[in-house]
């Protein structure tokens, strides 16, 4: 990590650490994003030459609340590395899938889970959900039971779009166990009745 670190111009890296004891892990600067991406894989000090995975974090208290996470892996160094970038809804993050074409599928599965913008992403379509779908599932204010529920007609021989209808309505739970719920067992009217005759 201290190699990486030293690599980086000043003011690049936002915090760094160790994570779980064996994992590194850099948060940078949006705007040094590519740069930095390229210097990982093209210095051989570091040789990452594929990107694992892409994926998104919602955090709706902060400002900036997305945060996108980047698994980077050097096959000829077994080593293994993660860097972070914050954003917000509006603001693009750019694309690095002319540094791993591999990470257009990643690219395109955080944004539309969470709704982040790539920019220089040139195939920014749906890949999870319908393309008719309206909003992002992942990001933490998104409605449980979504908007529109899409279901095969055969009457119509059709995909039909409808409105989401609730098969039950909603009930608020105690969420005490069964055990602290109940007051009462089935069969305690025959204890106390025994103990009122008794008397």
């Amino acid at each position: 990590m201290a190699a990486v670190l030293a690599s980086l111009p000043g003011g690049v890296v936002l915090d760094s650490q160790i994570a779980r004891g064996a994992e590194v892990e850099i948060r940078i600067r949006r705007e040094a994003l590519h740069a930095t991406m390229l210097m990982l894989r093209d210095d051989p000090r570091f040789a990452f030459e594929l990107c694992v995975d892409v994926c998104g974090v919602d955090w709706p208290t902060r400002a900036e609340r997305f945060d996108v996470v980047y698994h980077l892996l050097s096959m000829a160094l077994n080593h293994r590395i993660r860097v972070i970038v914050a954003t917000d809804a509006a603001t693009p993050v750019a694309s690095i899938c002319d540094i791993w074409p591999s990470a257009t599928w990643f690219e395109r599965e955080t944004w539309d889970m969470y709704g982040v913008v790539f920019d220089g992403q040139p195939d920014l379509r749906r890949i999870l959900t319908d393309y008719g779908f309206e909003g992002h599932p992942l990001r933490k204010d998104f409605p449980l039971t979504g908007f529109v529920e899409v279901r095969y007609d055969p009457e119509r021989q059709a995909v039909v779009y409808e409105p989401v209808k609730l098969t039950q309505e909603f009930r608020n739970f105690d969420f005490l166990s069964p055990w602290e719920g109940m007051t009462t067992l089935p069969g305690d009217e025959k204890v106390h009745l025994n103990r009122i005759t008794r008397e």
